[in-house]
């Protein structure tokens, strides 16, 4: 019967005896060495133990490498913390007035008086309002350059706009006091006699102001925001584009259902990165702005200064309280910048929670 066992003749004593190929186990498909110490035991393949894992393997280095980097940098983070906060302490101290909510910058001054209010307000202004100019473009030129332009244009016109991020701060800002100020001032006269009734659009003089430093810095930010969303736009699934298209949508139509939600996470960082960049240029805006302290909405007078621009013009001739009152304003920026990254990751990450749920 089929369940009977196959008998053979043994060499020895003309008995029989089980075939061997019926003595092994379901799955074990070849013999294996005898282990030691029980020689007449025969070994089974396919049903041993897992090699033991080195002491010292390269895995394991290689977490330990990562591990020591991730630590290395909250490590660098937590000392520019502590050097920041150590050598501001002082001239806080020294400070007679709000160091909030004080509009002017007089810490050379015996008894100082100082405060961060206006410079922090241009600092935010300056970087939303060139974010609100370099946004809209950046995302147009990365669409078209991803999903419209033939291959070789958009490789040629990608490069030329990477290459504006090579490109000194120092440069674009001589460019903008020397040459850009006066089609600004230009602008800011058309805008003041057209929408001047809408607050940010006041009256002059006009020079040197916050829509200037604006504009520049929206042409710094630009090449980044474009060159990040480019290569997030062209990660897109094929299959749901051409689905898209399959259902009789048009390349539009394509593109904003399929396209831009995919890429959501990947623009939003692309944005936050360049808020940053935009929250810590330095000598653009030392050069463009009037640097003046002054809380005003008005974005066409001259005027307006920022964290980054003051500790720029100021330090060269400061005292020690002077110098603490900048490091002071120069932990309030890096607290501003801490928030701002830890808000992009946490959109970042709730982003791809909803995403990953809903598939």
């Amino acid at each position: 019967m089929g369940d009977t066992p196959h008998r053979s003749a043994h060499a020895g004593t003309g008995g029989t005896r089980v075939a061997t190929s019926h003595e092994w186990p379901a799955g074990a498909s070849a013999r294996v060495a005898e282990p030691s110490g029980n020689p007449g035991t025969p070994g089974l393949g396919g049903g041993g133990a897992l090699p033991r894992a080195k002491a010292f393997g390269a895995e394991r280095a290689f977490r330990g490498l990562t591990l020591a980097a991730g630590t290395f940098v909250l490590v660098v983070i937590a000392a520019i913390a502590i050097f920041l906060i150590a050598k501001a302490v002082p001239a806080l101290q020294a400070n007679t007035e709000s160091f909030w909510t004080f509009e002017g910058w007089f810490p050379n001054d015996n008894p100082p008086k100082f405060g961060i209010g206006a410079l922090a307000f241009g600092t935010v202004l300056t970087a939303l309002l060139a974010l609100l100019i370099a946004v809209p473009v950046a995302l147009g030129i990365a669409l078209y350059l991803s999903h419209y332009a033939p291959r070789r244009l958009g490789n040629a016109l990608g490069f030329l706009i990477d290459l504006l991020a090579a490109v000194p701060s120092v440069v674009f800002g001589l460019w903008g006091r020397d040459y850009f100020a006066q089609p600004v001032a230009d602008l800011s006269a058309w805008l003041n006699k057209y929408f001047g009734w809408i607050p940010i659009f006041g009256e002059g003089p006009y020079g040197n102001s916050i829509l200037l430093g604006s504009v520049v810095l929206a042409i710094m930010v630009l090449p980044i925001v474009t060159s990040l969303s480019r290569e997030v736009f062209r990660q897109t699934p094929t299959a749901n584009e051409e689905a898209a298209l399959a259902l009789g949508a048009t390349r539009w139509e394509m593109v904003r259902t399929a396209v831009l939600p995919y890429g959501r996470p990947g623009v939003i960082a692309a944005v936050m990165l360049g808020l940053g960049r935009a929250l810590g240029e330095t000598i653009a805006l030392a050069l463009t702005l009037g640097s003046t302290y002054a809380i005003s909405f008005n974005v066409l007078q001259s005027g307006g200064n920022t964290i980054a621009a003051n500790i720029a013009n100021r330090f060269a001739e400061a005292n020690d309280t002077g110098r603490g009152a900048l490091i002071a304003s120069g932990l309030v920026l890096f607290a501003i910048t801490l928030i701002v990254n830890i808000t992009a990751r946490a959109i970042i990450y709730r982003r791809r929670e909803f995403t990953e749920s809903a598939a």
